[in-house]
């Protein structure tokens, strides 16, 4: 797997590199909150205070995670590039633009519609504006 493949909006990928890259961007992702949660000294169980009501076991967790919002929002536009990235390869390869990856803002729908059109079906064969069919090279 190359670089690129996080780095540039150019060109097309069938879907098993979408699928890699997708899992190593998962990967990568659950490493970093993991190291954050520990930098931060938050657990990920939360309050584990048998005897805690639930209002008191709800505030631990707010106060807890409170903590973490700027860390989080900061791992997210880290991470944003790379995936916009990875889906407009993907989107090339279907012969659509890149722009599409907007439709993954529409709640629900948005994001199914993403998983069957990136994940799922076949990109066009032969070259298209994008470049060439990258199984056929």
């Amino acid at each position: 797997m190359n670089l690129q493949l996080f780095t540039s909006l150019e060109g097309r990928i069938p879907r098993k590199t979408f699928w890699l890259g997708f899992i190593v961007l998962m990967i990568v992702t659950w490493i970093l909150e993991l190291i954050l949660f520990s930098i931060f000294g938050v657990s990920m169980m939360g309050s584990m205070d048998p005897n805690a009501t639930p209002e008191a076991a709800a505030a631990a967790a707010a106060e807890q995670m409170s903590k973490l919002t700027l860390p989080l929002i900061i791992l997210f536009l880290l991470l944003l590039w790379p995936s916009i990235c990875l889906y407009a390869k993907r989107w090339h390869d279907r012969d659509k633009s890149g722009w599409w990856s907007l439709i993954g803002l529409i709640p629900i729908i948005g994001g199914l519609w993403m998983l069957i059109e990136l994940g799922f079906l076949r990109g066009t064969d032969g070259p298209n504006r994008f470049g060439p069919d990258p199984i056929a090279g």
